[in-house]
């Protein structure tokens, strides 16, 4: 039997919304397995880091500016991306945003800019990074969604509503691409302790009802959510696409 192979070997992987929390690890994680990586960040400032420490661990990155809200920005990106490292294989869509309040506290604006980023900047990325992928007959890109694309979360409605867009918005690109090489998967992460989220992880009466809907007992961590990634990126991923890949610790088991 053909042992699973996890190594990326010198593949140029494009991260969204690399600057800080899960995007940053999943930058490190990508070069750790052997990708070339370019670091979608806001400014240039917000890679530095990341840079190089992927750098430092024997692994090639580069940032990239970007702003996933405007289309022009993707593409000057993904563009910079082929510059630099000569194609694109793998694209993770990692830049997002949230809300956390009562539905009927949501105003337009704030819709509006939430689905700008996790919904049309989202597919705006898959879009530019797919058609170098189809062309070259070979792709993998990864989607960000979320548990909530799949269950309701309470205060979380037009996030709720996004992650279930990208969900669906992934099983169609999987289809149209599939011909090409190219698969395209969604990781739906339940919460995740990371800078983001420490403001409500650490108020104990919402930890305590976190943990007693995950049986694992657990929140998830960036490693969760890296390891997800890696396999969906690499070749013993080769025949999975249109999936969503849950890392929730059981939530929508229940």
């Amino acid at each position: 039997m053909e042992q699973p192979s996890f190594d990326l070997d010198g593949q140029v992987a494009f991260v969204t919304g690399a600057g800080r929390g899960i995007g940053r690890d999943l930058v490190l994680a990508l070069a750790a397995a052997g990708a070339q990586v370019a670091a979608g960040v806001r400014s240039p400032g917000d890679g530095e880091w990341v840079v190089a420490e992927a750098r430092h661990a024997g692994g090639d990155a580069e940032a990239v500016t970007l702003d996933v809200a405007d289309r022009g920005s993707i593409e000057r990106a993904v563009d910079q991306t082929v510059e630099r490292f000569g194609r694109i294989d793998i694209l993770v869509n990692n830049a997002g945003l949230g809300t956390n309040h009562d539905a009927l506290d949501a105003t337009e604006q704030e819709w509006d800019e939430l689905f700008a980023v996790n919904v049309r900047g989202l597919f705006f990325a898959c879009q530019s990074a797919g058609r170098r992928m189809v062309e070259q007959r070979f792709g993998r890109i990864v989607n960000m969604a979320s548990q909530a694309g799949l269950v309701g979360i309470p205060r979380h409605a037009a996030y709720s509503a996004s992650k279930g867009a990208v969900i669906a918005l992934t099983r169609v690109l999987a289809l149209e691409w599939a011909p090409f090489g190219v698969t395209v998967n969604s990781v739906a992460p339940t919460f995740i302790r990371t800078p983001g989220t420490a403001e409500r992880l650490d108020r104990p009466e919402f930890l305590a009802d976190v943990l007693e809907r995950l049986p694992v007992g657990r929140v998830g961590t960036t490693t969760d959510v890296a390891g997800a990634v890696i396999y969906l990126a690499s070749p013993a991923a080769g025949l999975v696409t249109g999936t969503v890949l849950v890392v929730d610790g059981g939530w929508t088991a229940r």
